[in-house]
């Protein structure tokens, strides 16, 4: 071999080694997107402001990656859908299978953040950082927590400590894993945690660490593939209370639910009318899973209730925002409750 031919396949590797790893961030809109006509208010619109807007607030990003933003949508996380969803997780697939990117960052609303997470953290297929930010207070707030947020979300994607760990939500200095975390205040600063395992890592002003590794399921190792799935399945969330009814699990059957999740009482139990509803929704084909909407812990089984006498599944310990979205991907694959109840162990 020549000495150019060297020379050129030295500057090729030190170039390589030095080049800046691709950040696409997609924005769905949300706080982190929002504005105010005051600084003072908690009135604000969520999704005004545009990705390009969102980058060149944090020229520092621009340091650590090369940066490529698309809208994906610009709504308050409160308007989140099934479409959006899909739109993002094909998105996503597309971008790092292709090499595109190296890592993905969404900027989201916060309300609805938890379950884009989960649900992206479900159907991902690759172990590339995926990393999910947002903010409390609007760009146009007193001490808005946006920019700080987005170079800590680009930190964490650059980072080769957060490849393999599944989708990842980055707020406040703190890095949750998808399946784990919830919004818990309405609007403080530090209401992502993680009630029941505790946050897996900080990033402070950059500097990514990790302590804790997800040990469920995930994206690359996950069986469900959106690729050909247009539409989700309809499931039902049922809030539990004293001197309940059945009439809101009925209407929920007579529209056409394919599931429901129960957020029941304590350890998932439910009023006795309630119950005898949600036990003839199993008869006429409806999937039931029991939940809590306690916040934390699992939904055991057995519990108070006989599962098996009345074909219920149980939650484990996810939410009954991210049960219903394990049960929409779960139902696009099959019915049967036994298989159902092994995702919800597995996943």
């Amino acid at each position: 071999m020549s000495l150019k031919k060297v020379f050129i396949l030295m500057l090729i590797a030190i170039t390589s080694a030095f080049a800046k790893p691709t950040i696409y961030i997609l924005a769905t809109g949300g706080t982190i997107a929002g504005s105010s006509s005051s600084s003072l208010s908690s009135a604000y619109s969520s999704g005004t402001l545009t990705v390009d807007k969102l980058i060149s607030a944090v020229p520092q990003i621009s340091q650590i990656a090369t940066i490529k933003g698309e809208q994906i949508s610009n709504i308050g996380s409160q308007e989140m859908n099934n479409e959006v969803w899909l739109k993002l997780g094909k998105r996503i697939n597309e971008l790092l299978s292709s090499g595109q990117a190296d890592g993905v960052v969404i900027t989201h609303g916060t309300d609805t953040m938890e379950e884009t997470a989960y649900f992206l953290n479900l159907v991902i297929k690759s172990d590339k950082p995926v990393v999910m930010v947002g903010a409390m207070r609007n760009s146009d707030s007193l001490s808005s927590d946006g920019p700080l947020n987005l170079y800590n979300a680009v930190s964490v994607a650059v980072s080769k400590e957060a490849v393999s760990k599944g989708v990842l939500v980055v707020m406040n200095d703190e890095i949750h894993a998808a399946r784990e975390v919830t919004k818990t205040n309405t609007t403080a600063v530090d209401t992502f945690k993680s009630p029941n395992t505790g946050k897996i890592g900080s990033v402070i002003y950059g500097n990514a660490k990790f302590y804790m590794q997800p040990t469920r399921k995930h994206t690359k190792n996950s069986e469900f593939d959106i690729s050909k799935i247009n539409l989700l399945p309809r499931v039902d969330i049922i809030f539990s209370h004293s001197n309940d009814n059945p009439d809101f699990i009925n209407t929920s059957v007579k529209n056409g639910a394919k599931g429901i999740i129960n957020a029941g009482m304590g350890n998932g139990n439910v009023y006795p009318s309630a119950l005898n509803a949600l036990a003839n929704a199993v008869q006429n084909g409806v999937v039931v899973v029991r939940d809590s909407k306690v916040g934390s812990g699992e939904t055991t089984n057995p519990g108070e209730i006989d599962d098996a006498k009345f074909g219920f599944i149980t939650s484990d310990n996810l939410n009954p925002v991210k049960a219903r979205v394990l049960l929409m991907l779960g139902l696009t694959k099959t019915n049967d409750p036994k298989k159902l109840e092994e995702y919800f162990l597995a996943y």
